[in-house]
C-alpha cells in the first residue's frame, strides 16, 4: 500500500494536493485518479514551481 502524504499547509476542509512516492499526485477530492510521475519530473516540478 502506498503511503500518500499532503502538506501541513493544507487546509482543514481537505482542499489539497496529496504526494505519493514513486507513484505521483492527486487530489484529496478524489483520490482514485492520480497523475504518475518519474524521479525526474518530480525533480523538475519542484523546480518549475519555487522559480
Amino acid at each position: 500500500m502506498t503511503r500518500w502524504r499532503k502538506s501541513s499547509y493544507s487546509a482543514s476542509d481537505g482542499n489539497c494536493v496529496e504526494v505519493g512516492r514513486g507513484l505521483g499526485i492527486r487530489d484529496s477530492k478524489a483520490p482514485s485518479v492520480a497523475l504518475p510521475l518519474t524521479a525526474h519530473q518530480w525533480t523538475r516540478f519542484l523546480r518549475l514551481i519555487k522559480r
